[in-house]
């Protein structure tokens, strides 16, 4: 399939300033505080997305996928979400469907919640398929093992809708199309951020996040090539998964700062992670932010305040705010559009530059 990638820099700079935040590469004309509101979902949708595969002929359309034309409005949807709602990520990112559904009269609006359990996400999909869902949208624990799931939704015909990780599935087959970040950008710019703020040397440890999905993979991949091709000094000198939650992640830093007291940074793959270093550096006498620089990724307000405190360095947004996005997608679908594998969402960034404006936009 040939894909071309575009980017509208000039649109995620727009939906930025509506949100009363700036960007780095946003010039005034790009995003002033004249810039108009979204007048419509759809438009708020289309402010959300940074680059996408051209929806052309070889997008997924209704056809090719062997569904049915569907008004979200007489329909029953289901959401599938992975993990426990005690982290903020998913807090916003369900809040954000249901605030959707509910603004666009969505008939009923199925939600389940896996808390991070393969097993139950999959019998929570089928129960919805069996309770009437004619759409699902969700969000994935892993990349893998969701087959089970994925059959049951093709057996009735029912489109999927994947957002925040990616699925190791045929897209307009077992899916419609994914929706989430660039991880691997995100990785990139985390790496970007932690040059700055140690000028390029030191000794970093990288709290990785969960196994066996796409997010850890790519977060890592892009932080690591870039710091091999921009900062040779800073040396990547541990590796350890903190399964993107606070208590590991504070566990595993108590542990690193035993083993590898020469650190001078840390990478978590999540705010949560990254506050639970923030924590174990602090007790252990050490000054994070200044002893040991901190980048994660995420933007939650804790984080984000974090920097504001002085106790962090710069925080790369995994945006959650899915909602809008996802329902528009659906509108596009059964409208007969063609609609693309990959939909990138826009990702803001936090540094000491702008932290203390942009806290109250965080999630």
């Amino acid at each position: 399939m040939t894909k071309h990638r575009t980017r509208t820099l000039a649109v995620a700079c727009l939906l930025l300033a509506t949100a009363g935040l700036a960007a780095t590469g946003c010039s005034k004309s790009e995003g002033d505080d004249k810039a108009a509101a979204p007048s419509s979902s759809s438009d708020a949708a289309q402010q959300q997305v940074t680059e996408s595969a051209t929806a052309a002929a070889d997008g997924c359309t209704l056809t090719s996928y062997g569904a049915q034309k569907l008004d979200l409005k007489n329909a029953v949807v289901g959401f599938s979400q992975s993990e426990k709602e005690d982290n903020p990520f998913r807090i916003a990112e369900t809040r954000s469907i249901k605030d959707e559904a509910a603004k666009l009269g969505v008939k009923k609006l199925l939600t389940t919640d896996a808390q991070s359990q393969l097993p139950k996400q999959i019998s929570d999909i089928q129960d919805m398929l069996n309770q009437g869902a004619q759409l699902l949208i969700v969000a994935p624990l892993n990349s893998d093992g969701l087959e089970p799931a994925l059959q049951a939704a093709a057996a009735k015909h029912v489109p999927v809708i994947t957002i925040d990780r990616k699925i190791n599935a045929t897209s307009c087959k077992d899916y419609v199309t994914f929706l989430g970040s660039d991880f691997v950008k995100q990785g990139q710019r985390a790496a970007d951020a932690m040059i700055k703020a140690t000028g390029g040397k030191g000794q970093v440890a990288i709290l990785l996040g969960s196994s066996g999905n796409n997010v850890t993979t790519d977060r890592t991949k892009g932080f690591l090539d870039e710091v091999a091709a921009k900062a040779p000094g800073l040396k990547v000198v541990a590796q350890q998964t903190g399964d993107f939650t606070r208590d590991k992640g504070q566990q595993v830093m108590e542990q690193l700062i035993q083993s590898k007291p020469g650190i001078t940074a840390v990478y978590a793959e999540n705010d949560e992670m990254g506050l639970g270093a923030v924590t174990a550096l602090k007790s252990a006498g050490k000054n994070p932010g200044k002893d040991v620089k901190i980048v994660s990724v995420d933007g939650t307000r804790n984080a984000v305040q974090a920097i504001v405190a002085g106790q962090y360095n710069a925080v790369i947004e995994s945006n959650p705010r899915f909602g809008p996005l996802a329902f528009a997608t659906a509108q596009k679908f059964y409208a007969g559009e063609p609609i693309p594998e990959n939909v990138i969402i826009s990702d803001r960034a936090y540094d000491e530059s702008n932290a203390k404006d942009s806290v109250a936009g965080a999630f």
